[in-house]
């Protein structure tokens, strides 16, 4: 549909449609078709429209380029979604940092701070909003540390390994067969009983309590085995 209405006005896929087009993992799908027009259209179409003069460079098919999209979204959409459409392009190998940073080198800080925290390690836009929470609160995280435990190599979702706490983003739809759970109930056990204090978070409370993800952390911090 949203493709159908670019070629009738001679546009093109934007933000969240692009993304969409780019078969890129996003936070929540754009509510309605996403365009780039070069002029308004003569009659009214059912999408958002925006008049914007585009190069031939940021233009791929009836889409932005991939890297377009990227900037795109990070200088529109809230940090939370931004960052996991740009995660996304990058897990996808879709993009290469070194091709964010180059594009980003004169843009707004907005886009600047996504490009900063964007990473190919988070394995799903859940994770991406989770970061981005603790990021906006000014809490560095390490997405998919590795540390050895037993021989054997955990990787919490998201670790301060200086601190040793780790959070964990515990979703049915990524973790929903018994090799998953069994395989997360053993992480969990071999991170807490080696002094880690290990975080859960369910989907709800990173998409709709932010604000509780970030006091639950705080607190964590206060622990005497962290603060000490």
């Amino acid at each position: 549909m949203a493709r159908a209405i670019a070629m009738e006005v001679d546009g093109h896929l934007r933000l969240l449609s692009a993304a969409a087009h780019w078969g890129w993992e996003v936070k929540w799908p754009a509510r309605w078709p996403e365009l780039a027009v070069a002029a308004p259209p003569g009659t009214p179409v059912d999408a958002s429209v925006t008049v914007q003069h585009l190069a031939r460079t940021e233009v791929d098919g009836w889409a932005t380029s991939k890297v377009r999209t990227v900037l795109d979204c990070a200088a529109s959409l809230p940090f939370d979604e931004a960052l996991a459409v740009a995660d996304s392009a990058l897990r996808h190998g879709d993009v290469t940092e070194d091709d964010l940073v180059a594009a980003a080198d004169l843009a707004s800080d907005a886009v600047r701070l996504v490009v900063e925290h964007a990473t190919p390690l988070s394995a799903n836009p859940f994770e991406s909003v989770l970061r981005a929470i603790l990021v906006e609160a000014g809490i560095d995280m390490v997405p998919q540390w590795a540390t050895t435990i037993g021989g054997i190599t955990y990787h919490p979702d998201l670790a301060d390994p200086f601190a040793g706490v780790a959070v964990e983003a515990n979703s049915w739809a990524h973790h929903a067969t018994k090799a998953d759970h069994d395989a997360d109930c053993r992480r969990y056990n071999a991170l807490v009983t080696h002094g880690w204090v290990v975080l859960r978070f369910t989907w709800e409370q990173a998409m709709f309590a932010p604000q509780e993800v970030v006091d639950t952390v705080r607190r964590a911090y206060t622990l005497p085995a962290i603060a000490a």
